[in-house]
C-alpha cells in the first residue's frame, strides 16, 4: 500500500477542485503545509492522478543549499517549459522578464513549487508576483512547506502575509497518521502500538520504521531505521549513496557520471531499496531526511572529501552555477575557491534579485578579505552595502560602508571616496541615524566639489537637499536642491533631477509656499517619462503625505491609486509597503478603522521610515477604539521617532501620545507629550503638527501662542467649534467632526457627537462625553451601540475576528503573528482584547463562547 496518501483524500479532493476552478478562469494559491515529514511530496506526486485529463503540472524544488541558488525552483522547469521562460530564468538579470514569462507559461497549468522554507528571494519575489495575479488567471500555485522551520524573520513569513491577503487561498495543513493507519501499513509485521509510539504518526517516519523492521523490533531513532536500510548494500553502492549525500539538491546525470567511479547502474540496489530515485535525467533521494540521515553520518574527514570531489567536478564543467560552486567550497573548507567564485555567485544573485543571497555570498567573501587588494576589497564591501542596505540590515550596511569609506581614503580615489560617502549619508539615514547622515553628506559634497564629474556632484548635493527637507531646514534645502537641478541638467540625467525637484518642491510646499506642489509635481512627471520607478514612488510619496497632512483627502486619492498600482507593477515591495501605510493613514482619517490596521499592518517592518508611522496608525486606532496595547506601539515609534529628528516623524506620534492622554484624564501626560514637539513645530514656516499640538496643550490648560489659521484644530482650540466641525466635515473626517461637536455648549450637539461616537465605536470619547453629559444634568442619554451589538454581539473588531478564528484553531499567539504578518506583542494586545470582550478567563472559554456567538466560520448564535 502507498503510505505516502493514506489519510489524504480531503486534501486532494481540494486540490483537484481548486484546479478545476483554476481551469474555468477562477485562479488560486494552494498552501500545503506541515513538520518534515509529513507528506507534503507524497501529496505532490499523488496529485497527477487525481487532476482533470489533460491537465499540465509543473513542478520546481527548493535546495537546503548554505546559500540559494537564484530562481532556483524555475530552473528546474527548463525542459518542461518555453523557451521564453527557460531563457529569461537561464539568463535571470531581468526579473520583470522572468516574472511575464511565467505568467504566459501559467496559463492553464498547475505549479507546485516545493519546500518554499529554503526558497531564495528572487523565487520569493516571483512567487509575490505570481501570488497578486493569482485569482486573475487560469492556473493553480501549490506552495508545500515546512511550517516548524519558521522563525519570525524567516523570508517567507512576507510571502505567507501576502497569500493570507489573496481573495482565493486554500490551506491544507498535514495531520499525522492516526493509529488506525499505522495499523493497516503494518499489516502485522511490528506492533502498530509500538511503531506508533516511536513516530507519532510521521508518515516519512512511519515507513522507515517499517521498512526497516519485519523482526519486531522498532529503532530507536527514525535515523538508526534509514542506516539500517544501508546494512548489506554492496560496498561501492554505499560509496555512491555517501557521495551524492553531500549534494542537497537532486544530482544531474552529467555530474553523477562525472562523481561515480562506476555506472549509475550501481545505484541499482539502493534504488530497489526505496532509498533513491533514478530518471535518465537525474538522481535523487526519495526524501531529503534520507538524504540528511546519510549525510550527518559521515566523519567529518569523510564529508570534506566528498564535498572536495564535488567543488572540483563542478568546476570542471562550463557554466556550473557559481552558487553551487561556493557551496560545496565553503563545505570542503577550501577557502580560494570561495574568494575566486563568490564574487561572481554574488553577482548572479544579484542580477536575479535575490539580495539576500547576494549578501550571504559576500559574506563568505569577506571572510577571506586579506586575498583582495585594497581597491577590489573596498568594491566588494560596497557591493555588500548595497546588498544589506536593500534587505534592511542597517547595522551590517552601515558597518561595511565605513569601511569601504576608510579604503577609499587610503588610496586617495576622490570621486570614489565621493560616491562612497553619498551612499553612506544614505544608509544611515534609512537606519534612522540623522546626525551621520548630515555629516557623510556634508562631506561627500566638500570631497566631489572640485573632482570634475558633474552628476557624482548633482547627486551629493541632492541628497544634501533632501536629509534638508527631511529635517525642516526647508530655506537650505530649496537652496541646495536648485543647485542639484542646475547640475542634474548639466549632466542630462532625469533620474537625479527628478530627485533634486523632489526635495525642491517638498520643501517649498510643507513650508507654505503652494507653487512647491507644481515642482513635485513635474518631478513626478520627469520620474515616469524616464522610467525612473524608485523616483517617482518617491514623488508620489511626497505628494501623497503632503495633501494628507493638508487635509486634502480627495486629492490624496487620486494620487494613491495610479502610485501603489506603478509599486505594484514594478515590485517595488519597499515603496509599495510605504503607500499602503500613508492609505493607512487615509483610512484613519475617515475612521475606517479596520481597513486602517490592515493597510498599517504592510509597514511593520524592519523599514524604519514606514515603521515608525505603521507603529503611529494602529496606536491611534487603539486609543480611538479604546483596545490595549496604544502604550507599546507608542514607545516604540516615539524611540524611532527621536532617533530621526525629524518632526514628520516626531509630530504624529506626539500628538497620538497627547491624545492618548487626555482620553485617560491625564493632562500632565498632554503637556509632557505635546509641549517640546509643538515648542519645535513653532519655529517652523507651515508645520502641519503645529495646530494639532496646540489644541492640545489648550485643552490642558497649557498657554501656548495664538495660532491664527484656519486649521479646524486651530479654530477649536480658540473655541470656533462650529466652524471647526464644518471644516472636519467637509475634510471627510467623521471622528474629529464629532470631537468638535462634542465642544458645543449646547447638549444636543453633544447628543449627536456622542451618537457619532457610539456608532464609530470610539468608546473612550464617548465614555467621556457621557460623563460630561450626566455632569450637565442631562437625562435619558443613550446607554450605547444597540445595532452594532446585534450585529457583532462581542462588538469584536476585524482583525479581533480574524485573531479568534484563529485562536479556536489553536494557533499560539506566535503562530497568529506570523498568519497575520504582524507582531506577536501585536497579537498579545488582540488576544487580551478578544478575552475582555468575550468575557472568557481563557483561551479554550473564548473559543466555545466565540462558538456560541456564531462568530466562528459555519457557527450560528444560539
Amino acid at each position: 500500500m502507498d503510505w505516502g496518501i493514506l489519510e489524504r483524500e480531503p486534501e486532494l479532493a481540494r486540490l483537484a477542485a481548486a484546479a478545476r476552478e483554476a481551469a474555468d478562469g477562477a485562479g488560486s494559491v494552494v498552501l500545503v503545509f506541515g513538520e518534515a515529514g509529513i507528506g507534503k511530496s507524497s501529496l505532490v506526486k499523488a496529485l497527477p492522478d487525481h487532476l482533470p485529463d489533460g491537465t499540465r503540472i509543473l513542478v520546481g524544488e527548493c535546495d537546503d543549499l548554505a546559500t540559494r541558488r537564484p530562481l532556483g525552483p524555475f530552473r528546474d522547469l527548463i525542459g518542461s517549459v518555453g523557451g521564453e521562460l527557460a531563457g529569461a530564468v537561464t539568463e535571470g538579470g531581468d526579473r520583470h522578464r522572468v516574472h511575464e514569462a511565467l505568467l504566459e507559461e501559467l496559463r492553464g497549468a498547475v505549479l507546485v513549487v516545493e519546500d518554499v522554507h529554503w526558497a531564495d528571494e528572487a523565487s520569493l519575489d516571483a512567487l509575490r508576483f505570481l501570488v497578486r495575479r493569482a485569482d486573475r488567471l487560469p492556473a493553480l500555485l501549490v506552495l508545500t512547506y515546512r511550517d516548524d522551520e519558521l522563525s519570525r524573520e524567516h523570508p517567507l513569513r512576507h510571502l505567507l502575509g501576502q497569500v493570507s491577503r489573496a481573495p482565493r487561498v486554500h490551506r491544507l495543513p498535514l495531520a499525522r497518521l492516526s493509529l488506525d493507519a499505522v495499523r493497516t501499513l503494518s499489516a502485522g509485521r511490528v506492533d502498530p502500538a509500538q511503531v506508533y509510539a516511536v513516530t507519532n504518526g510521521n508518515p516519512f517516519f512511519v515507513a522507515e520504521i517499517l521498512a526497516a523492521g519485519g523482526t519486531g523490533e522498532v529503532p530507536p531513532t527514525v535515523v538508526d531505521a534509514v542506516l539500517a536500510r544501508l546494512r548489506g548494500l554492496p560496498g561501492d553502492t554505499v560509496d555512491a549513496l555517501e557521495q551524492l549525500a553531500v549534494v542537497p539538491s537532486a544530482v544531474e546525470r552529467p555530474l553523477v557520471d562525472t562523481l561515480l567511479a562506476e555506472e549509475v547502474a550501481v545505484l541499482a540496489a539502493a534504488e530497489q531499496r526505496g532509498l533513491l530515485t533514478v530518471t535518465p535525467e537525474r538522481v535523487a533521494f526519495r526524501h531529503e531526511l534520507i538524504r540528511r540521515a546519510v549525510a550527518d553520518s559521515l566523519p567529518a574527514a569523510r564529508r570534506i572529501g566528498l564535498n572536495r570531489a564535488v567543488l572540483e567536478a563542478l568546476v570542471a564543467r562550463p557554466g556550473s552555477d557559481a552558487a553551487r560552486i561556493v557551496h560545496h567550497a565553503a563545505q570542503a573548507g577550501d577557502r580560494d575557491a570561495v574568494a575566486r567564485y563568490g564574487p561572481d555567485a554574488a553577482k548572479d544573485a544579484s542580477c536575479a534579485g535575490a539580495h539576500r543571497e547576494a549578501a550571504a555570498q559576500l559574506r563568505l567573501v569577506l571572510r577571506e578579505r586579506h586575498r583582495y587588494a585594497p581597491a577590489e576589497l573596498a568594491d566588494l564591501l560596497e557591493r555588500y552595502a548595497v546588498e544589506t542596505y536593500t534587505i534592511a540590515d542597517s547595522a551590517a550596511a552601515v558597518a561595511a560602508q565605513r569601511e569601504a569609506v576608510a579604503l577609499r581614503r587610503s588610496l586617495g580615489d576622490t570621486l570614489a571616496l565621493g560616491a562612497d560617502l553619498r551612499w553612506l549619508s544614505r544608509i544611515h539615514w534609512w537606519a534612522g541615524n540623522a546626525d551621520q547622515a548630515q555629516e557623510a553628506a556634508r562631506e561627500a559634497v566638500a570631497v566631489l566639489e572640485h573632482a570634475g564629474d558633474d552628476r557624482l556632484l548633482a547627486l551629493a548635493v541632492s541628497n544634501t537637499a533632501q536629509l534638508r527637507m527631511l529635517s525642516e531646514r526647508y530655506a537650505e534645502a530649496v537652496e541646495h536642491g536648485e543647485r542639484a537641478i542646475t547640475l542634474a541638467r548639466k549632466a542630462d540625467d532625469p533620474a537625479i533631477l527628478a530627485h533634486a525637484l523632489n526635495n525642491v518642491g517638498t520643501a517649498r510646499w510643507r513650508s507654505g509656499d503652494p507653487g512647491g506642489r507644481r515642482q513635485l509635481e513635474e518631478s513626478l512627471e520627469v520620474a515616469l517619462a524616464a522610467g525612473e520607478v524608485e523616483h517617482a514612488c518617491r514623488s508620489y510619496a511626497n505628494i501623497i503625505w503632503t495633501l494628507l497632512d493638508n487635509l486634502q483627502y480627495d486629492e490624496a486619492d487620486a494620487f494613491l491609486s495610479p502610485a501603489m498600482d506603478l509599486a505594484d507593477r514594478a515590485e517595488h515591495l519597499g515603496f509599495l509597503n510605504y503607500l499602503h501605510v500613508e492609505l493607512a493613514m487615509r483610512r484613519l482619517a475617515a475612521a475606517d478603522w479596520g481597513e486602517a490596521e490592515k493597510h498599517a499592518e504592510y509597514g511593520m517592518h524592519d523599514f524604519v521610515p514606514a515603521r515608525c508611522p505603521a507603529l503611529t496608525v494602529l496606536a491611534r486606532v487603539r486609543i480611538r477604539c479604546g483596545r490595549p496595547g496604544a502604550d507599546e506601539l507608542l514607545g516604540e515609534a516615539w524611540e524611532i521617532a527621536v532617533g530621526t529628528r525629524e518632526l514628520q516623524r516626531t509630530g504624529p506620534v506626539a500628538v497620538a501620545r497627547a491624545e492618548s492622554a487626555w482620553l485617560r484624564g491625564d493632562l500632565k501626560g498632554v503637556i509632557e507629550a505635546a509641549e517640546p514637539v509643538h515648542a519645535q513645530a513653532s519655529l517652523l514656516p507651515g508645520a502641519p503638527y503645529r495646530p494639532e499640538l496646540g489644541y492640545w496643550l489648550t485643552k490642558a490648560g497649557h498657554p501656548v501662542p495664538p495660532d491664527d489659521s484656519d486649521h479646524p484644530y486651530a479654530l477649536q482650540a480658540r473655541g470656533q467649534w462650529r466652524r471647526a466641525a464644518a471644516r472636519w466635515q467637509t475634510a471627510g473626517c467623521p471622528y474629529e467632526h464629532a470631537s468638535a461637536r462634542a465642544e458645543s455648549p449646547d447638549p444636543a450637539d453633544k447628543l449627536a457627537a456622542l451618537a457619532a461616537f457610539d456608532a464609530l465605536g470610539a468608546e473612550p470619547a464617548a465614555r467621556m462625553l457621557r460623563a460630561e453629559l450626566r455632569r450637565l444634568g442631562v437625562r435619558r442619554i443613550p446607554r450605547g451601540p444597540l445595532a452594532a451589538t446585534r450585529e457583532n454581539p462581542a462588538g469584536l473588531t476585524d482583525r479581533q475576528l480574524q485573531v479568534i478564528r484563529l485562536l479556536a484553531e489553536g494557533l499560539t499567539n506566535a503562530e497568529i503573528a506570523a498568519r497575520l504578518v504582524v507582531s506577536v506583542r501585536t497579537i498579545d494586545n488582540h488576544v487580551r482584547a478578544v478575552l475582555d470582550k468575550l468575557d472568557a478567563p481563557g483561551r479554550r472559554q473564548a473559543a466555545a463562547r466565540a462558538a456560541e456567538l456564531g462568530l466562528l466560520p459555519g457557527g450560528s448564535p444560539t
